[in-house]
């Protein structure tokens, strides 16, 4: 998933959110709305029920339709309604959900799943009587299968087209039926299987390791006919499942409103029905800024990443609260997020390796990081593109660069351009939306030319625009990120793969976007994706990475960290490195709910 950040502000914009943080911290603030005490409901364990958790989405809701996510605000969101058969623990672990346990054959090709009994749908009108009904294996059959239906508008058919028996026929006739007013010829996907009331079967047409994360993505939220059937072309914004949280309301760029599921399955440790909160209000203010000070008069619970702007005076250099926000939690958590520059290796600057190597010793991402960033940035990307959060994966074995510019200007010199001479012209490109973004341009820009004496550009697009020219090949020099879509290594690691690149060179490549080459690559990485042992995956995951890295197609900067805080009196959060958002677990600490301060 690719990564964007907050837009650009200029000097006078910064000037006037300084100056409202210099006032609110002076106290010129509106009073603080807290939690009612009274109204909170002692739970086993010392915890407690009740309380609406307010939180803000910069992003834009676009819809509440499992197969049709894939935004962040909308996951986070849907995550909270729907349940999957597995799910990932706080370590990104996955976890039993809706299966009670599952198995993999021998042969890697039959994924079976044994669904828990007594999980029943939030009760909707959808239902006779508006009473829900159990979830069963047939459920998930439906569900999943949506996500292969062209007519559905599913952004999710390609996680299966190709890899679960039957998926790559059952799309294609359902978008001919799609664009002939048809039935499909084919009724549904051979390989999704409900062996009994309560037994799930996927069937594979080859091995594929990765596979078992796939039924925890957001994508595969279980959910009845009845509510596609009963809210017909708008059960995007009438979702029904079987999640902590029953959806109550949504109107768009304002609010999005759940409830308590009283008839949640799950429990804690203590025995306490879960969730604990009476209800989540989503709003969507898309100013970080604003969200920011919203926080801080204590109309949110949470505020997900500070601005940069406002990043030193919140944090100081160990990481810690300043005293003016210390009545604040902080959370952060190394992130499954890597920062870097791409370097189409197809154009004819970059063509050659000794340019790519010579651009990756000539940066000091440890100036980056700590004049530039701040410590933002999280850790200086020395080593691969997999970033080292990634569980049970060795990260700090791949060899990758490090600043040594008397390398790089070898480097440089061999390829034919003594520091710099003859270089040809050069833009950087990077999507205009990012405050963070351009100061780094702006630092790699000014080293590149102490170092190598090459002088590069900096050209600034919007980011659907900055997306489809790099895509189509058009941008030689360019800056993205990439956040994983699941905990495997698989998820960074195809950006390498060199049969993602078209042979038309107009045609997009969205994936492999420096349009990398490398057979010894492709090998390993397909020889390590039907690899089924976690270990020896990640052993064939490194060999091959450290291919990749040594071919250079990437100026790999650092890996992120991410910033949460929370006000004083919740407890429960489940901080993550892929941002998942557990709110089922998160309560409201009566002692600690302070009295409003003006």
């Amino acid at each position: 998933m690719r990564a964007a950040y907050t837009p650009v502000h200029n000097r006078q914009g910064i000037a006037v959110g300084l100056a409202v943080i210099v006032l609110l911290l002076l106290g010129g603030c509106k009073r603080a709305q807290v939690p009612d005490p009274s109204l909170l409901r002692p739970a086993a364990g010392g915890r407690w029920y009740g309380g609406i958790f307010r939180v803000n989405e910069t992003g834009e809701l676009r819809s509440l339709d499992p197969v049709a996510i894939n935004d962040v605000t909308s996951a986070h969101i849907a995550e909270n309604i729907y349940d999957q058969l597995l799910y990932f623990d706080a370590s990104l672990q996955l976890t039993c959900e809706l299966a009670e346990h599952w198995e993999i054959s021998p042969d890697g090709l039959r994924y079976t799943y044994y669904l828990r009994r007594g999980v029943y749908f939030h009760d909707d009108p959808c239902f006779p009587g508006g009473k829900g009904r159990e979830l069963i294996a047939a459920d998930v059959v439906y569900s999943l299968t949506r996500c292969c239906d062209a007519r559905t508008g599913t952004l999710s058919a390609d996680y299966f087209r190709g890899k679960v028996l039957g998926a790559e026929e059952y799309y294609a006739a359902t978008l001919r039926a799609l664009q002939t007013g048809t039935e499909p010829k084919i009724p549904g996907v051979r390989g999704f299987r409900a062996l009994d009331r309560y037994t799930v079967q996927i069937e594979l047409v080859a091995p594929f390791g990765p596979f078992e994360y796939y039924v925890a993505m957001n994508f595969t939220g279980i959910h009845p006919r009845e509510a596609v059937e009963y809210y017909g072309k708008n059960f995007f914004q009438h979702p029904v499942g079987s999640g902590p949280f029953r959806f109550v309301g949504w109107t768009p760029d304002r609010e999005c409103v759940l409830v308590r599921n009283h008839r949640y399955w799950k429990r804690d440790t203590a025995g306490n029905a879960l969730p604990y909160l009476d209800g989540i209000r989503f709003s969507f203010v898309k100013d970080d800024k604003v969200q920011f000070l919203e926080f801080t008069e204590g109309s949110l619970d949470e505020c997900y990443r500070i601005p940069s702007e406002f990043f030193p005076l919140v944090v100081d250099d160990k990481k810690q609260l300043r005293p003016s926000f210390a009545r604040f939690l902080l959370l952060r958590v190394p992130a499954l997020s890597t920062q870097y520059y791409g370097m189409l290796t197809t154009s004819p600057i970059f063509r050659d390796v000794r340019i790519r190597q010579a651009f990756n010793y000539a940066v000091d991402r440890e100036r980056i990081l700590r004049y530039v960033l701040k410590g933002q940035g999280g850790e200086a990307a020395h080593y691969g593109l997999v970033p080292p959060a990634m569980p049970d994966y060795p990260a700090y074995r791949i060899r990758g660069y490090r600043f040594d510019p008397r390398r790089a200007r070898q480097l440089l010199a061999a390829a034919g351009y003594p520091m710099g001479r003859g270089f040809p012209p050069l833009d950087l490109q990077l999507n205009s939306g990012g405050g963070r973004n351009v100061l780094v341009a702006e630092a790699v820009q000014m080293q590149l030319a102490e170092v190598l004496g090459v002088q590069i550009g900096l050209k600034m697009v919007e980011f659907a625009r900055h997306l489809d020219e790099i895509d189509h090949g058009r941008a030689p020099f360019y800056r993205l990120g990439w956040v994983a879509d699941y905990p495997d290594p698989e998820s960074f690691l195809n950006l390498f793969y060199g049969k993602l690149v078209p042979t038309d060179s107009t045609a997009p490549s969205p994936i492999n976007s420096t349009r990398y080459r490398n057979p010894r690559y492709d090998a390993l990485f397909e020889q390590a994706r039907r690899t089924l042992d976690h270990r020896r995956r990640a052993e064939q995951f490194v060999e091959a990475e450290q291919i990749a890295l040594a071919d250079a197609p990437m100026l790999l900067l650092f890996y992120d960290e991410d910033y949460r805080l929370l006000q004083p009196y919740v407890r429960g959060y489940r901080n993550n490195a892929m941002d998942r958002r557990q709110y089922a677990y998160v309560w409201f600490d009566r002692d600690a709910v302070a009295t409003p301060r003006r």
